[in-house]
């Protein structure tokens, strides 16, 4: 069966260092008919799961803990039985979230779950990782790079050298002609980057 991507946006807030702010969050679900993962889980089980369409959820992989992505992570697990992923930098700020619950399972750079490899790109957050799908020509790159730079670095744990060189190093080596699909907003090329 043919895999593709299904997208969809949910809404709700980001709060952080003592101040909140209204997010549209990108849901992006990866798979064929039957069989599908889950990229960040914001917001609202309903929404993610009417992306996913009834299909099995096989993983949720996060792109980082800021509570926008993670914030219904649990529910969303229990809700579909698969398991969660997450980079062990990202301890602290799963905890800021969900103090009371283990963290997910660990991802490492250059691991492959369901045909997305694991780029770690470090400065956003700590543990902040990208998901490069080859087969498909797109990467997942959750808040490290939108359309028209990367990520915001203004807050705790994040560092702007540390995006950049991640960007740099980690993404703008893909082909150009890469789809990034974004955390947020819409999406953009390699190549239209680089500029």
């Amino acid at each position: 069966m043919a895999v593709r991507v299904d997208h969809g946006v949910t809404s709700g807030t980001f709060s952080l260092d003592g101040q909140t702010f209204d997010v549209d969050n990108n849901v992006w679900v990866v798979g064929d008919d039957e069989r599908c993962v889950v990229i960040d889980a914001p917001h609202s089980v309903p929404g993610i799961l009417q992306v996913v369409g009834g299909r099995t959820v096989t993983a949720v992989l996060l792109t980082h803990a800021h509570d926008d992505h993670v914030r219904v992570a649990p529910e969303l697990a229990e809700a579909t039985g698969a398991p969660l992923y997450l980079h062990p930098a990202e301890e602290p700020l799963w905890k800021l979230v969900h103090p009371d619950r283990p963290m997910p399972e660990p991802l490492a750079d250059g691991q492959e779950i369901a045909g997305l490899r694991v780029l770690h790109t470090p400065g956003h957050s700590p543990g902040a990782v990208c998901f490069y799908a080859p087969e498909l020509n797109r990467v997942f790159t959750g808040d490290t790079l939108f359309h028209g730079g990367p990520g915001a670095t203004g807050r705790s744990f994040s560092d702007y050298d540390t995006i950049v060189a991640s960007i740099r190093e980690r993404l703008f080596t893909l082909p150009g002609a890469t789809t990034v699909h974004t955390g947020h907003g819409r999406d953009t090329l390699i190549a239209s980057e680089q500029i």
